[in-house]
């Protein structure tokens, strides 16, 4: 299940609970507050799991473009080694060589940035939803620990 799915029916559990008068607080049903909780529990890992799938999609369009980059030098290098013996001939390939490598070399680079920032963008939204959903989490355990302490308290 989704991560933002079970944070929003947790708010949608916390706008349906009944206030106390006179309070900040507010009466939730226990059972379903704690599905929740577990459900959060199961489902962070995938998220988890996700960011996982994210770097090892990162690292294999590297490795990919590393190969394509090699294979296009190797390329280069064949066709240059082939005309050796026309002097004009070796030093216009010997250019374009040069140029297809800077060529791949910059492709190369540009999917790995292009990669990383893509990777970061979703492991940096996911730190965001993981942090809000672990204060939505700690303010409901505030608010359950007060309503336990306020029950507690002799009624005058």
């Amino acid at each position: 299940m989704d991560i933002l799915h079970l944070v929003d029916r947790l708010e949608e559990l916390f706008n349906e609970s009944r206030p106390i008068w006179f309070t900040h607080s507010v009466i939730v049903d226990e059972d379903r507050m704690l599905d929740l909780i577990d459900q959060m529990r199961v489902s962070i890992p995938e998220e988890i799991k996700k960011a996982q799938q994210l770097l090892a999609n990162r690292d294999r369009l590297l490795a990919q473009a590393q190969e394509e980059a090699s294979r296009t030098v190797q390329l280069a290098r064949d066709k240059a080694d082939q005309v050796v013996d026309r002097d004009p001939i070796v030093q216009a390939a010997q250019v374009r060589a040069d140029q297809i490598v800077a060529q791949a070399r910059a492709e190369a680079e540009l999917t790995r940035r292009e990669a990383d920032d893509y990777v970061q963008g979703s492991l940096t939204n996911l730190q965001l939803e993981l942090e809000r959903l672990m204060n939505q989490v700690q303010n409901g355990i505030k608010t359950l620990q007060a309503e336990k302490l306020q029950a507690q308290q002799p009624k005058e």
